[in-house]
């Protein structure tokens, strides 16, 4: 059976804010940074994920989706948290149909894929709550739909759940570009980040940084650090 979900605030994007602000510089520092990692390959498909819940990874992924597309890529958001999917509230969408729903075969990227507000970024949100979301994510659909996206998008950023939780985002790790792991200034513990990086790394995956999250501001310093 499918669990009803419960309405959430929502997160704050940096389109509301001043591109001058501390918080929107730091989204663009990090959309660069990202992009100097990528002078071997391409980095077309990215994992966003943290050690444990709370600490910021949904709201980075989004703002960052949103950065790369200012920049004129087109980009693909896709809620991977297919047991707290929160893509849906941020950006004030539906959640009918979504990632599930293709994976399992019941629909197709084209008819889930959902435009936003915000000029060449796109969406495809966790759908229903399946009971089965590591082996959803480990299919061979999810390789399809990659495959597919990736014909069509400059950019693939998927948000996904704790490492430490579950086994999804080490799934997902191996079969995209890279990862970022998104740890809380102040909140995450030293060993959950050491432990979740190990994960991160075990097999294919590859791990291009760290984000700090929740950094208060002194000095001008940024709120988001990468």
């Amino acid at each position: 059976m499918f669990k009803k979900k419960t309405p959430m605030k929502q997160r704050a994007l940096v389109t509301k804010l001043s591109s001058k602000s501390p918080v929107f510089e730091a989204y663009r520092t990090l959309r660069t940074n990202i992009q100097f990692a990528s002078v071997d390959k391409e980095l077309k498909t990215l994992v966003i994920t943290s050690p444990g819940p709370g600490e910021g990874k949904s709201t980075t992924v989004a703002n960052l989706a949103v950065a790369f597309a200012q920049t004129g890529k087109k980009v693909l958001l896709i809620d991977a948290d297919l047991r707290k999917p929160t893509v849906h509230y941020t950006f004030q969408t539906e959640n009918l149909e979504g990632l599930t729903n293709v994976l399992s075969k019941q629909s197709n990227m084209k008819k889930v894929l959902q435009k936003t507000e915000n000029e060449n970024l796109f969406l495809i949100t966790s759908g229903p709550i399946p009971p089965n979301p590591s082996e959803l994510l480990g299919s061979n659909s999810m390789k399809e739909l990659l495959a597919e996206a990736s014909a069509e998008f400059d950019l693939i950023l998927f948000d996904s759940p704790p490492v430490l939780a579950v086994t999804d985002a080490q799934i997902l790790s191996n079969i995209t570009d890279g990862s970022i792991l998104v740890v809380k200034s102040g909140g995450t513990e030293q060993d959950q980040a050491v432990k979740a990086k190990e994960m991160l790394m075990t097999g294919q995956g590859k791990l291009l940084g760290v984000v700090l999250n929740s950094k208060n501001q002194k000095n001008d310093d940024y709120y988001y650090y990468y």
